[in-house]
């Protein structure tokens, strides 16, 4: 059953933690920002709500558990999507079976009933009227208004917020007067490799030492040519590379071949060579092409109607076609 709890008349039914347990492996600086942000220092002092940036993959939500973890405070996590509503986002009616409307409150309002902490997870999806429902709780208000409920619900005075980011194109673009409420940003970066290691081993402590070992090299070698492959994606070859060795005793492959195997199902073809990848991505971003203006869609260099042809340059074109003319 869930708990139920009435503010201004209105009753409203709660949601329920998220029991996920995760350790954060290295950079602990990322840690100590984090938790900094939620202190309170003085009666006049408020907590900051950050930003998690990074790839996905990359350990932002479990960056937000381990400081939850941290404080013992309860953790609540709201998915962000770009068709979430204000009402989704803060208080849903649903119809019961005796046909009364209950108010079903989200994990965002929850936590802050109960003074927990919640994750708006990939908040960069979501739609700025569904942002703009959060604008009062976010400064120094700290309330959210359900128009739904018709009710006005403050925030407890524990109750704390981070907003993760995924550095991608499918994202919306957040309004400044939102991004000014979430500060600081934290950026994550790829872990070293022996984090890496660790973190790998932290997910699979029954991996075999040589599997292990082929996709560490493998993310730190993506990692080093700025290519978009997580750790997440490391852990997922290597779970599906374990449970393939482990699927046939009697007939085993190579344990090489098995984690090839297992790295084009997950990753594709192109993660075989990445070299080959980190070229291709170059070249479709522009490579070493100098960036081009408007005018040279339609003139030459050289033309001296060009709008950003250079005098020096046009007399050094001219004494090239000289020489060329003896």
């Amino acid at each position: 059953m869930s708990q139920r709890v009435e503010i201004d008349g209105v009753g409203l039914h709660l949601g329920r933690p998220d029991q996920t347990v995760s350790d954060w492996i290295g950079q602990h600086e990322a840690l100590k920002q984090l938790l900094a942000c939620w202190l309170v220092i003085d009666e006049k002092d408020m907590p900051l709500t950050p930003r998690l940036v990074g790839t996905p993959g990359i350990g932002k939500t479990s960056l937000a558990i381990a400081g939850a973890r941290t404080r013992d405070q309860e953790l609540y996590i709201y998915q962000c999507t770009a068709d979430t509503r204000p009402e989704d986002l803060l208080v849903t009616p649903v119809l019961a079976e005796s046909g009364k409307i209950k108010y079903h409150a989200s994990p965002l309002v929850t936590a802050m009933v109960r003074g927990g902490i919640c994750v708006l997870d990939e908040g960069n999806r979501m739609n700025e009227k569904s942002w703009a429902s959060l604008a009062p709780l976010l400064d120094h208000r700290r309330y959210i208004e359900s128009i739904v409920a018709g009710v006005t619900i403050p925030a407890h005075p524990e109750f704390r917020c981070a907003v993760t980011m995924n550095e991608d194109e499918s994202t919306f673009e957040i309004p400044d007067y939102i991004l000014s409420r979430l500060q600081p940003s934290i950026t994550l970066e790829h872990p070293n490799r022996e984090d890496e290691k660790m973190i790998l081993h932290y997910h699979l402590p029954f991996a075999d030492e040589h599997m292990l070992d082929l996709t560490v090299d493998f993310l730190q070698q993506s990692h080093s040519l700025k290519l978009d492959f997580s750790t997440r994606d490391g852990i997922n070859v290597l779970r599906l590379a374990l449970k393939r060795a482990a699927q046939d005793k009697e007939h085993p492959l190579s344990k090489d071949t098995i984690w090839l195997e297992a790295l084009k199902s997950c990753l594709g073809d192109d993660a075989l060579d990445l070299e080959s990848l980190s070229e291709k991505r170059k070249q479709n971003l522009g490579g070493n092409m100098m960036p081009m203006g408007l005018g040279d869609f339609f003139f030459s260099p050289d033309n001296p109607l060009h709008p950003d042809r250079d005098e020096d340059d046009y007399e050094d074109y001219e004494e090239d076609e000289d020489d060329d003319n003896y």
